[in-house]
């Protein structure tokens, strides 16, 4: 019943994976990126959330499916305390599965654990590093990739957007084609 509510909660949180109609260009590759550093020791602990292999690397973009991913977005957003590493760890760069509070990454983290246990498939929720518009400090989103285009979810926004319709510089996203590593991300141009 909880999910039902959620969903139902979400519906004016779309915004063009259902509103525009039309498909959104997916990210260009540019070759082989280097992981984060605390992803790998991030993947040791929870080396299923790791995953970016299994399973179809495309999903059907279903209004059911819209609504899915619009319904976690802001979940976890709304469940999630935004809280810095410094302030939870004490440490700089932790990754983990945010679960009461955490940064940018927890937060995508938890997304992506949401997503796959709602039978989502791991190749299609990707981790993805970005940088601020007008700063050059680092963000972490979940890219999907759909049939309709790549989408993030963002714990600054609770609207699933096109990734080239938000305002960040993507540098690197986990790769498609092999566990642990990461591919960099060209232009939107």
């Amino acid at each position: 019943m909880t999910r039902f509510l959620i969903l139902l909660a979400s519906l004016g949180t779309l915004t063009a994976c259902s509103q525009t109609g039309q498909n959104v260009r997916p990210m260009a590759l540019a070759g082989n990126a280097f992981a984060p550093p605390a992803f790998s020791a991030f993947c040791e602990r929870d080396a299923h959330l790791c995953d970016s292999v299994s399973g179809r690397k495309i999903v059907e973009l279903t209004a059911f499916r819209q609504q899915e991913l619009s319904a976690v977005n802001a979940e976890v957003n709304r469940r999630i305390l935004q809280r810095e590493d410094r302030e939870t760890s004490g440490r700089e760069d932790v990754w983990r599965l945010a679960t009461k509070e955490g940064d940018c990454e927890d937060i995508a983290i938890a997304k992506k654990a949401a997503l796959l246990q709602s039978g989502w498939p791991a190749s299609a929720l990707l981790l993805t590093v970005a940088r601020q518009p007008h700063s050059d400090e680092g963000h972490t989103v979940l890219t999907v990739r759909t049939d309709g285009g790549d989408f993030i979810l963002d714990n600054q926004t609770s609207r699933v957007k096109p990734w080239s319709s938000t305002p960040y510089r993507y540098f690197a996203r986990q790769s498609q084609d092999r566990n642990g590593r990461w591919d960099r991300i060209a232009g939107k141009d």
